[in-house]
């Protein structure tokens, strides 16, 4: 367990061992179950082979996979989102670089009201910008979120059964999550080019037209 005045967090191990407060139970577990289930298998609607989250798996197996909570002193959830970027850095900090890759935190978020995902997407909107500059990734999960799979429109692979925040951090390969904000596109070429993989570069010069981000992945 780690902790601070804002969140506190397990390990999957942790949680596993059952060395949390069993008051907490009903909040982590279901995501610790949908987590090993639903996010490590292949779903028939996923569109395309291999599980739904292909990092899942790898976190798990490094005990690198983190459910945390709110603090009940929590009043601004906005100021618990900047305690999970802080505590993913902490974390981060004495890790290699490939298992930095693969460090996940999940911030559940269990007041949140679970038919209606308006509230939580507006969280993760405003916080995408800061996180994506430092070099992370911050999505919602909600069980009734209709973001569509990226590929199949009629896939919801970020349905949860408890609404959440995840973090982990930015790889070459979240170029779709960011090409419709220039500013994350900005962030992600600043980080990446000019070592973007060929397959990514050819995407990117599809859906920008051919404009100027095509000509940057040269420099």
């Amino acid at each position: 367990m780690r902790g601070d005045d804002l969140i506190t967090s397990w390990s999957a191990g942790e949680l596993t061992r059952g060395e949390f407060p069993a008051e907490h139970a009903d909040a982590l577990l279901p995501i610790l179950r949908w987590s090993k289930d639903f996010l490590v298998s292949s779903h028939p609607e996923l569109g395309r082979t291999g599980p739904v989250c292909p990092y899942t798996q790898p976190s798990l197996r490094k005990d690198l996979f983190h459910l945390a909570l709110p603090s009940a002193e929590c009043e601004d959830l906005s100021s618990a989102v900047d305690s999970l970027r802080t505590r993913h850095a902490k974390l981060s900090a004495p890790l290699s670089p490939e298992d930095r890759e693969l460090l996940t935190i999940l911030l559940v978020l269990p007041a949140f009201d679970p038919a209606d995902s308006t509230e939580l997407d507006e969280l993760q909107r405003k916080a995408k910008d800061e996180f994506v500059a430092e070099g992370l990734m911050i999505g919602q999960f909600h069980p009734v979120c209709e973001e569509p799979g990226l590929y199949n429109d009629d896939f919801r692979p970020l349905r949860a059964p408890v609404p959440l925040l995840a973090v982990r951090k930015l790889l070459v390969f979240d170029l779709p999550f960011l090409l419709s904000d220039d500013a994350h596109m900005d962030h992600y070429l600043q980080r990446f080019a000019p070592e973007i993989p060929t397959r990514i570069r050819d995407q990117l010069v599809a859906d920008a037209g051919g404009d100027l981000r095509g000509e940057a992945l040269e420099v």
